[in-house]
């Protein structure tokens, strides 16, 4: 049967009995599971509807970079959509032609800053399976080769802007762990070094309180402290005081208010609380959804600092965890 039937049914589901079992999503609340649902297909809604043909998004220079068009990519996956089946299946298939146009056929690499092709790479590790397009497995292949040979050559063992980057931060190097993480669960080869190399960077970066810094163990704050709680799960090293206190610096500072990064801190920080418990999880989603559904626009967007496209494909991406679909959302 295929995923997307089974997708249906657990919909169908979730509106007329209640929900047992592997449930489709963690609330078991039934108005709670169609006004979550309800909220994120309005933001589905106006991701298609304000798609360019060529299948990226031009409401700000950020719409049309490979990795908003990749989150954008994620967003639809993350409900059950892709390029073969479902009532996006267009918009999903213009997006990901878009992204893999947009990859360098020589090197594998997307776009033109390692952010683009760490969240471009990881759109393609969880496109890669679902859908018969015979394409994705080369580029995800090259995508991923790209990120470990950049790391060889920087001696901090992390990334930063470029493939050449001699430096290394803990955002991008976060988003080129997650996407290793992804095209290894896609049966990508990817070294063991290379994901302890870059963890053991994460780790320098981690203060006395769990948090974690850009370049350092200082300034610590909440969006990079929950990418590095999110790194330290999906490397399986729960049983250790770093983890630990990654979760407690997480209790204590994650805050709703208007922070710079919002969207991009909403993003990180409900797949590093999904991963910490189900009860910070179940409070975090709850107050979470509350604000975005007060917050939703009439057309379905939300807006913030880097336009409309990246707000809503964060915002939604921060509620995708209650579908439980994609591999890299799986506890």
């Amino acid at each position: 049967m295929k995923r997307k039937l089974l997708l249906s049914l657990l919909i169908y589901s979730s509106l007329f009995c209640p929900l047992v079992g592997q449930d489709l999503f963690e609330q078991s609340n039934d108005l709670l599971v169609r006004e979550i649902d309800e909220t994120y297909r309005k933001g589905l809604e106006f991701l298609a509807e304000s798609q360019e043909e060529r299948g990226c998004w031009t409401d700000s220079s950020y719409g049309s970079q490979p990795g908003v068009v990749g989150m954008a990519i994620l967003a639809f996956l993350a409900r059950g959509d892709d390029p073969e089946f479902g009532p996006y299946r267009i918009h999903v298939k213009r997006a990901m032609d878009a992204l893999l146009k947009d990859q360098n056929q020589k090197t594998g690499y997307i776009g033109n800053s390692m952010y683009n092709h760490g969240f471009a790479t990881l759109a393609l590790a969880e496109a890669y399976g679902l859908t018969n397009d015979l394409r994705l497995g080369p580029a995800l292949e090259k995508a991923t080769k790209l990120i470990v040979s950049s790391q060889k050559a920087n001696s901090k063992g992390g990334w930063r802007y470029s493939p050449e980057s001699l430096d290394a931060d803990t955002t991008v190097s976060g988003a080129q762990l997650v996407a290793l993480f992804a095209a290894r669960n896609a049966g990508i080869k990817v070294p063991e070094e290379a994901i302890e190399k870059g963890k053991a960077f994460l780790l320098s970066c981690q203060d006395s309180n769990g948090g974690f810094g850009y370049t350092t163990a200082s300034g610590a704050n909440l969006p990079r402290s929950a990418i590095g709680s999110l790194i330290l799960s999906l490397a399986k090293d729960t049983n250790t005081d770093a983890y630990r206190n990654s979760v407690e610096f997480l209790k204590e500072n994650s805050q709703f208010g208007d922070q710079g990064h919002k969207y991009y801190s909403l993003y990180y920080t409900s797949q590093a609380m999904f991963r910490a418990s189900p009860s910070m999880w179940n409070s975090w989603n709850s107050q979470n959804f509350k604000l975005l559904q007060s917050t939703q626009t009439e057309n379905g967007s939300w807006n913030g600092n880097y336009g409309k496209t990246f707000a809503t494909t964060a915002a939604l991406l921060s509620l995708a965890l209650n579908y439980r679909y994609l591999p890299i959302y799986e506890r």
